[in-house]
């Protein structure tokens, strides 16, 4: 969220020190990410440390919790994993939200600057080495499965009479709204053809603003809040699709990325359902966050810009998941 959270930050400051036993000296409030639920500030201790801290209203899935751990200690490196309490567990309580802390990586995310030629085939090794990960009996308990079953069309459909009335959205909807209703149909079409694949570990959201690397230096794979036991296909999209990051693929960076992952013929249907429903996921969430009462202008109007975006290429006459 880049809205700041309604939290007294003197005491959310004293709650990270008490529950990580460390001695905080600043806490900043960070406007990234997406996620209408969860809030991230940089927390400085006075001994020069620096970590991530995640704040979500309501509970972190246990998946989200237990994965990037067990991940760790299978060998992968690249996985950002949340630091343990003292007295055992991940996840602390702040009143309705509950708190997560991480080791910070400089550097930023790769969304913008895209990934070296040496970090593809990186990311293609990572990716390979996840899909390869046996989970534990434990973490498979946990795992969501997938279904195939989006509520996404429906969202849009119940948000699509609102966002033709409000003044927001109006003129929005008139220009899009019969692209995206298209667009339901589209997936719910795919979703009846996909051929289900073998499940593996998915991180289910990891593009290039989910890598963190400094220079050409090794990638850190950060926001593991929604992974799940799907077809290799639910992460490949993030590769194949031209929509995440400034600097997508392309045939040689698909050589690098395949140079890294090994032999990859991915299913084409499976990758246009996963496409097609990410936007259209995508595209029922800032709906809902633009159309509340309490987001802010500037909210507004950056899930506006996003909501645009993703509009205009569903509403291409070439458009095909």
């Amino acid at each position: 969220m880049i809205d700041k959270p309604d939290v007294d930050e003197r005491l959310l400051a004293a709650e990270v020190a008490a529950a990580w036993s460390v001695d905080v000296s600043d806490l900043a409030f960070m406007p990234v990410g997406l996620d209408g639920h969860a809030w991230a500030y940089r927390v400085d201790t006075s001994d020069g440390g620096r970590y991530f801290l995640k704040m979500r209203r309501g509970d972190f899935t246990r998946a989200a919790v237990l994965l990037p751990g067990f991940l760790r200690a299978q060998g992968l490196r690249q996985v950002v994993a949340p630091t343990d309490l003292p007295d055992g567990g991940a996840s602390r309580g702040f009143g309705d939200y509950r708190l997560l802390l991480y080791p910070f990586h400089d550097g930023g995310s790769l969304w913008g600057r895209g990934l070296t030629d040496r970090q593809w085939i990186e990311y293609g090794e990572f990716l390979g080495r996840l899909h390869g990960v046996t989970p534990s009996a434990d973490l498979a308990a946990v795992l969501p499965v997938e279904t195939y079953r989006s509520s996404a069309g429906e969202r849009l459909r119940t948000l699509g009479g609102q966002a033709a009335a409000s003044e927001a959205l109006g003129a929005f909807w008139d220009r899009y709204g019969a692209a995206l209703h298209r667009l339901a149909e589209t997936v719910e079409d795919l979703a009846s053809r996909v051929t289900q694949g073998q499940h593996v570990i998915c991180h289910a959201d990891i593009h290039p603003g989910n890598l963190i690397a400094d220079g050409d230096g090794p990638l850190h794979v950060v926001d593991w809040d929604a992974p799940i036991l799907a077809p290799r296909e639910r992460d490949l999209m993030f590769i194949y699709s031209r929509d995440f990051g400034d600097h997508p693929i392309n045939a040689h960076r698909a050589e690098l990325f395949r140079r890294g992952y090994g032999p990859l013929e991915p299913d084409r249907t499976m990758l246009s359902y996963y496409r097609g429903e990410r936007h259209l996921d995508d595209v029922a969430v800032f709906l809902r966050s633009i159309l509340d009462p309490e987001a802010s202008a500037e909210s507004r109007a950056n899930d506006l810009y996003w909501l645009t975006r993703i509009a205009e290429t569903v509403a291409d006459p070439g458009y095909a998941p």
